[in-house]
This record gives structure tokens, sequence and C-alpha cells, in this order.
């Protein structure tokens, strides 16, 4: 899809490898879905459940994935929400309490979730990836997706840690996005250079999600690396706030998942001036923060599960941004809607009806709704009544891969934007056997 530009940023090649002193790499490891418990599990059934057999001709795909500053970094993270938290997140919030990490360690098919012995597993990561790399563990970032409540085995993680580090590259970033991928159909990895006064900076990132996705935080796994100097504090002012606006309005299917978690590193190698406070150096980081996380929001949405179709509400002319986007999630979030949008059906009331369970007040009586794509635009509600549209144009407006939703309020000021995608038979194909 189009990355959407911006003028003072330049989009370059390299995701997590983008920026000065960054390795990254991804490796199969062979976990598998149906891993046995440690403690009913021989040595050798253990082998047999979470390695792929020799003579088994499907591609192996990578389902671990490291990243290694060459020095000490600044760090920041925004979890999930959700109350039922995976073990890696438990255990990055403790790493990350002093605002500093080098490495990241990541890994697929299991979410480690739910778990007895979770945090066990968790520490045990990061210890491994410490002890290969001779740095500390609590330098170590430690995030798990996949499946929830099964075991993690750790040996094929052990096993294979030496090969992930000794395959660590600075142009490591196509193996270490692929290993982080499940239900995925495309990678996900957005960079930027850009300037820090006199200093050119570099910001890049790379991010799972397809499934589980819904605002209230972080709706993903992402991870971002630049080599910009920023103090942890103004680095984590920055990622909250960027995060608002992009992740945090990106819904797939209304399920929050357990392990969300958005984490940034900062090494300072550009050696810019330290950023401690806000000022045009913090508005020109945060702005090449949001140019790479607006776009991997926006991939995000368009690779929801089983989705053909990437949709854009903007809400405009509200009397708070509270309001547009509270009305901008509830129309994306709306399975109605998503399904009519697979269809390519204008029905609008499907739009009017999300708006009005939404939580908050406006006038209907002064809505106006157009819907939009790059074959044109098209009215289909003034003043909160539907107006006659031709059918035909809206279909041929519909069907292409990118949709708008233009809601002006005309009670304001203000606006917001979020991003979904349509509801296709696929979603529930993809969902009901996800584990096998």
């Amino acid at each position: 899809m189009k990355l959407q530009s911006f003028s003072d940023y330049t989009f370059i090649d390299g995701g997590v490898c983008a920026a000065t002193g960054f390795k990254a790499n991804g490796v199969c490891c062979g976990l598998k879905h149906d891993a046995l418990p440690e403690d009913t599990a021989t040595e050798q059934n253990l082998a047999a459940n979470n390695a792929l057999p020799e003579e088994d001709d499907a591609p192996k795909k990578n389902d671990l994935a490291m990243i290694l500053s060459d020095t000490d970094c600044a760090a920041a993270a925004v979890y999930t929400s959700n109350k039922v938290k995976g073990a890696p997140i438990q255990v990055t919030k403790k790493h990350l309490a002093d605002g500093h990490a080098r490495a990241v360690i990541v890994n697929s098919v299991n979410a480690n979730t739910c778990n007895a012995d979770g945090v066990q597993k968790a520490e045990a990561m990061c210890q491994i990836a410490a002890n290969a790399l001779d740095i500390a563990p609590e330098d170590v970032v430690v995030a798990s997706t996949g499946v929830i409540g099964q075991i993690l085995p750790i040996e094929p993680i052990q096993a294979a840690v030496p090969e992930l580090v000794e395959g660590l590259s600075y142009e490591g970033n196509a193996e270490a996005v692929h290993a982080i991928m499940t239900t995925d159909t495309r990678e996900k990895e957005v960079a930027v250079s850009f300037s820090v006064g006199k200093t050119t900076c570099r910001l890049g990132g790379m991010l799972k999600g397809s499934g589980m996705i819904h605002p209230n935080m972080a709706t993903t796994l992402t991870f971002l690396t630049t080599d910009c100097k920023i103090s942890p504090a103004m680095l984590q002012q920055a990622l909250s706030d960027v995060v608002r606006v992009t992740l945090n309005r990106v819904s797939v299917d209304g399920d929050q998942s357990t392990n969300d978690m958005v984490c940034v590193l900062a090494n300072g190698m550009a050696q810019n001036a330290e950023i401690k406070d806000e000022g045009k150096e913090y508005a020109a980081f945060r702005g090449a923060l949001y140019a790479v996380m607006l776009n991997l929001a926006r991939m995000c949405a368009a690779d929801g599960e089983g989705a053909t179709k990437l949709i854009e509400c903007v809400v405009s002319g509200a009397e708070s941004e509270a309001v547009a986007e509270t009305v901008a999630k509830s129309v994306i979030c709306s399975s109605l809607f998503k399904a009519a949008m697979f269809g390519a059906d204008a029905n609008w009331g499907r739009i009017a009806c999300a708006m009005g369970y939404a939580d908050c007040e406006f006038d209907i009586t002064k809505v106006d709704v157009d819907l939009a794509s790059a074959k044109g635009r098209i009215t289909v509600a003034r003043n909160g009544f539907g107006v006659p549209f031709s059918e035909e144009q809206a279909k041929t407006i519909l069907l292409e891969d990118e949709i708008q939703v233009l809601i002006s309020l005309n009670s304001g000021d203000y606006a917001a934007v979020a991003w979904g995608c349509d509801l296709t038979y696929d979603y529930v194909k993809i969902n009901g056997d996800y584990r096998s």
C-alpha cells in the first residue's frame, strides 16, 4: 500500500535496521501450537512436538527474532490495557523501569500467557539472550505472540539462540519481521530519515498484527529503533503521545490482545545534542515517530484477518478531539458497517447507527457523510438525512481496496481519524481453526 508521506521526513529502507548501530535476525526454532507441558513430556516427545520434522516439506517459517544495539539505549514502551497480561509484559515492565535496554528477543506461535511458569520462561528467554550477547538480562526486552494458554517450551528457543546471535546483521530486518508474523499476510516495516538541528537521524520499525486488534493499546507487537539521542523521559512522552493517535485508533475485530506491546530503543549514535525537553528538536523526533507509526497502523488495519479493504474514517467539525475520536472508532468497529463495506454496499444507515451508540454527544441533524476512494467521492447524507445518489457510482467507489468515510459533525473545529477493515467470510475461517 502507498505510504502517507510527510515533507520533512524521507522514507528509507531497513525497518528496525535503518538506524545506525542496530542489528537484527530471525530464525526458525520450531515452536508449534501443540507443545506438551514439560512435566508430562519426555525429552523425546518434546523434540517431536517442538521441532519441525526433517522430512517435512513445508517451508520453515521464522518464529524467533532478535534486535541488538551496538550501545546502550534509552528505552520506552506502552502495553496492553487488557487485565490479562502475558508474562513477557510483566518481565519487560520490570526491565524497563530504569529507562534503558539494549536488546529485544521475541517469539511467535506461543503467547506465553496464562501459564503458571510464564514469568519463569520469559525471564529464561532474557537470560539465554543475555548470556549469548554478554549483556545483563535486565537489558533485554522480551515479547511473545501466538496461542494463549499453552506452555512455552524453552528448549527450542535455547537451542536456536546461538544461530540467532551469530546471524545478527545490520541488514537483518527482513528475517526479524518474518519471525514475528502470525496470521499476517505481509511484512510491515517503515523507516524514515529526518533532521534534528543539523544532524541527520533515522527511525524505523516493524509491526505484527492482523487479528485481536482493537483500540486501547497497544493493538500489536511493534518494535521501533532510532539513532537519535533522546532522554528516556522524553522518549516515553513521545511514544505515549503518538500511540494515542495511531495504534490506539486501529480496530480489526474488537478483540484486544493480552500481549500487545510497543517498544522503542534510542541509542544516540547519530550524535545529536540529547533531546531533554520540548522544543524544535523534540517536535522533529515526535514527527518522525508519528510518520512511522501512522503508516504501520494503516498497514495493520489493511492486513486485518481476511480483510480485502482498508477503511479510514475521518471525523471533522467536532466540538472536541475526544468526540471526533469516539465517533470514528465507533464507525470502524461496527460489524454491520464492516460487512457492508465488504459487499461494496453504500448503506449509510449503518454509519448513522454506529455513530448513534458512540459514547459521546453530537447533533445528528448537523451531520454530513460522504464516501470516497481513488474512484471518486459521493455524498450519501446531509443534515442527518439520506440524499439521492447513484448506487452504481457508489459501488464503483467502494470496490476499491482503500475506502474513506468522511463525516462532518459541523459543530466545532476538531477532527480525528481511525482505521479499520472490512469483515469477510475468511475472518471466520481463519479464527475457526487458528490452532491447527
